[in-house]
């Protein structure tokens, strides 16, 4: 066992070296958390040798693990400093609500396929991320009662951001989402300033669909 572990942790370690900080991510946060964070144990028992290839990985219901340089790149737009407390729209296998939740204060996450979201609670649990917050329910419509937001990462793709998450973000807050088409969109940087919205596209991705009240239709 400590064999295996000694190996998984060699893997991060040139995962983060080899993907992300040759690509530029340089945030210590996001590059200490993606190095501490057993990404095997968020896939399925046959896909563990794959973990940490760079390309996303099927986690069931049709959905995946983005590879780990668009977590990183997703994760630094959101400048993070330790104290937030953060939405994520997407619960999927749980990979990028552990990262967020070695960085921030509190992770607050939505999952709106059931099987999904009862695996990936009980793996949150089982690896003792006590700062995450789970609920299954529509993401595009927020989570009202626990906001404002002082980031909102939104994991799968939809033709605008709904509406619900930008009143539900902080003065000051940052979101970060793909925004687009059903096979390809831009990742969108939105910051929330006295002086209206402000965005940035970072480039292209392709991210699943955002499915919701204030996404696409299933």
């Amino acid at each position: 066992m400590k064999d295996e572990s000694k190996k998984f942790a060699r893997w991060r370690w040139e995962m983060v070296e080899k993907q992300i900080v040759s690509r530029g991510i340089t945030d210590p946060l996001v590059l200490e958390a993606m190095r501490t964070v057993p990404r095997h144990l968020f896939v399925s028992e046959a896909l563990v040798d794959s973990a940490h290839g760079d390309f996303p990985l099927p986690i069931g219901e049709g959905q995946t693990i983005s590879q780990p340089y668009i977590i990183a790149e997703m994760t630094q737009n959101l400048e993070l400093k330790g104290h937030e407390r953060v939405l994520e729209i997407g619960t999927g296998s749980g990979y990028q609500a552990a990262v967020l939740a070695h960085i921030v204060y509190k992770v607050y996450t939505i999952e709106r396929n059931n099987a999904l979201f009862l695996q990936t609670r009980k793996r949150f649990d089982t690896l003792k991320y006590y700062n995450i917050v789970t609920r299954y329910s529509d993401g595009t419509q927020g989570w009202k009662q626990e906001s404002p937001f002082d980031a909102i990462i939104v994991t799968a793709g939809g033709h605008q951001i709904p509406a619900p998450l930008i009143d539900q973000l902080s003065m000051g807050g940052r979101l970060i989402m793909p925004v687009g088409g059903t096979f390809s969109q831009e990742l969108i940087r939105l910051e929330k300033t006295e002086d209206g919205l402000k965005t940035t596209n970072l480039g292209g991705c392709r991210f699943v669909k955002l499915i919701g009240q204030h996404g696409w239709d299933e």
